[in-house]
């Protein structure tokens, strides 16, 4: 069966399947109460500041940066929509300086060339309008400031001594370096131009539209990036690199800049898998959101970090083998262009809306390219973590309970277990589905916010099925599935007896659909059946001829949880 999305056609299909790999054909970061799928338990109060009188439209950032000091200095021009007509102060986040040194201070506000009133403590930025603007109507702020950043953009040699900058703004530390609202909410359309000494080359979002040598031995690179995104997303990268323009997808550039002394290994190692990665989300999820495709190596992260359109690899990235590992923090990353960039979470309770996505969609190209076995592995993979992650934090929920903790963001179940959420409601609604579900999904949100409830209206409107108790169970309450249980034959009546129990101890039952493998000696694949475990214990019975050589608990990998299943 075929169905078009975004003028694309793309095959659908229709089981995940034990012996068939499930894609055979193509290439592989206002909520409603709990009637519509919302956890009794979760609070109401948002404790991440937004601005509801104002929505930013773009941020031109102009910074200046020097090879003898750390200090920069900032300009940010801000256009905002009004959404109010009573708005007479607007708020931004940006870190003062503190008993150290170091942090931003601000010199001057000004607005159609006027000074205004501010004030700046907190790490909030105040700033007094002269009149409320209307409704629906925009206005321009410009706000001047100066200092070292603490956090934010890492200012410093990478691994070869070399001074370089870049930007680590994951979760909420774009505050320290760029006036911002810094939040997931309010994405924003962005302009980076960067006063540098000449002998760096500047990379950021979009593309690069002025690059120009001052009489002075500096630079001044000017970058846009003309879609709007949230601001952990905004990059910024300066050092001695190595460039090349890889190829072109879609008409768009895909480009690798590594340090200089790793030219030809980086090179050679940032070649693939580009290009084929955004082929099949292009053709599965929806089109590319962005302008460009920058793979950079990095010393501000340690693995990757999903820039839009700029992602960051740690500096160990490049090792001239094309390393496995650093091969799917690639796919990982770039699946972020997605899900995470192009449809953001609304606030950081969603989280797994990214992390959980990327890693499954990441498991879901490894099987395309490298087959089914490298998927399968990937899942159980996750699932040892998620137990793992389980032993010391039973009630970990995945959707937070507005999280004020911000170092606690994301855990391992954000990642593996969003990604098993994903992989067991494929395996509940079925293929057909679960794909419509996804690119409705991402359709629906493309370059906007999502919630989890938002995910779920769209499963529900591709299923037909109601998902209120689903998502309740997987990702607004913790706890976790142990079962134990076995099989016995009895000959007299040509049955095998299955008796199963869960036997998890912190208080959360589940229901689920729990499927058994029947192997006859010799055999390849094995007969399925399956049962659904609505009881804490349960006791069936299959009609088989002859007692079957062996039989297996979840077969197809599609379950998520730990057992002891055996014969009696």
């Amino acid at each position: 069966m075929t169905i078009t999305l975004f003028n694309r056609t793309l095959p659908i299909f229709f089981s995940i399947g034990l012996a068939v790999t499930v894609m055979a054909v193509v290439p592989i970061s206002t909520h409603e109460s709990f009637e519509a799928g919302q956890s009794p338990e979760r609070a109401v109060v948002d404790r991440y500041p937004k601005n509801p009188d104002i929505d930013v439209l773009n941020y031109a950032f102009e910074i200046v940066l020097r090879d003898d000091s750390d200090i920069i200095d900032g300009a940010a021009t801000i256009e905002m929509l009004f959404l109010t007509h009573d708005s007479r102060e607007i708020r931004f986040d940006l870190i003062n300086t503190d008993s150290s040194g170091l942090g931003m201070s601000v010199s001057g506000v000004w607005s159609g060339g006027r000074p205004l009133r501010y004030r700046h403590e907190n790490d909030e930025l105040w700033i007094s309008l002269r009149s409320a603007p209307a409704a629906g109507s925009t206005r321009f702020v410009r706000i001047a400031y100066t200092g070292e950043p603490a956090a934010g953009l890492k200012i410093g040699p990478n691994k070869y001594g070399d001074r370089t900058f870049f930007s680590d703004n994951w979760p909420n530390r774009a505050r320290h370096w760029l006036p911002t609202v810094d939040h997931p909410y309010d994405k924003a359309t962005s302009e980076m131009i960067v006063t540098a000494p000449a002998h760096y080359q500047v990379v950021s979002n979009g593309l690069l539209v002025e690059s120009t040598d001052l009489e002075d031995g500096r630079r001044l690179s000017h970058w846009k990036q003309s879609v709007p995104v949230a601001t952990w997303l905004f990059v910024l990268g300066v050092a001695p690199f190595a460039v090349q323009e890889v190829g072109k997808f879609d008409g768009k550039s895909i480009q690798t800049w590594v340090y200089r002394q790793d030219r030809e290994a980086g090179f050679y190692d940032f070649a693939v898998p580009t290009e084929h990665v955004l082929q099949f989300y292009t053709d599965f999820v929806g089109p590319y959101a962005y302008e460009k495709l920058a793979n950079i190596q990095s010393n501000s992260v340690g693995g990757g970090m999903e820039a839009a359109s700029a992602i960051f690899y740690g500096d160990a990235s490049v090792t001239g083998d094309r390393s496995v590992r650093w091969r799917n923090v690639v796919i990982h990353e770039i699946a972020h262009q997605w899900f995470g960039n192009a449809v953001t979470e609304y606030d950081w309770d969603d989280v797994w809306l990214s992390e959980g996505f990327a890693t499954y969609f990441t498991l879901l190209f490894q099987e395309h390219a490298y087959g089914r076995d490298e998927f399968v592995d990937g899942l159980k993979r996750a699932r040892t973590r998620v137990f793992n992650f389980y032993e010391n934090n039973p009630n970990y929920r995945i959707v937070h309970d507005n999280l004020d903790d911000m170092s606690k963001v994301t855990t391992g179940n954000t990642y593996q277990k969003g990604a098993w959420v994903l992989h067991m409601l494929r395996n509940k609604i079925g293929d057909e589905a679960w794909w419509f579900g996804i690119q409705d999904y991402y359709r629906s949100h493309f370059n906007a916010n999502a919630t989890t409830d938002d995910f779920r209206k769209s499963m529900e409107k591709a299923s037909g099925m109601d998902l209120k108790d689903y998502f309740h169970q997987w990702l607004y309450q913790g706890g976790h599935v142990i079962l134990a249980g076995g099989w016995q034959y009895d000959a007299a009546l040509k049955e095998v007896v299955v008796d199963l129990a869960q036997v998890q101890t912190d208080g959360y039952p589940f229901e689920f659909d729990v499927e058994f493998g029947f192997w006859e000696e010799g055999a390849d694949v094995p007969t399925i059946r399956s049962m659904r475990m609505d009881a804490v214990a349960k006791n069936i019975r299959f009609p088989f001829d002859q007692r079957p050589f062996r039989v297996t608990l979840d077969p197809r990998t599609v379950l998520l949880a730990e057992w002891e299943f055996r014969e009696r």
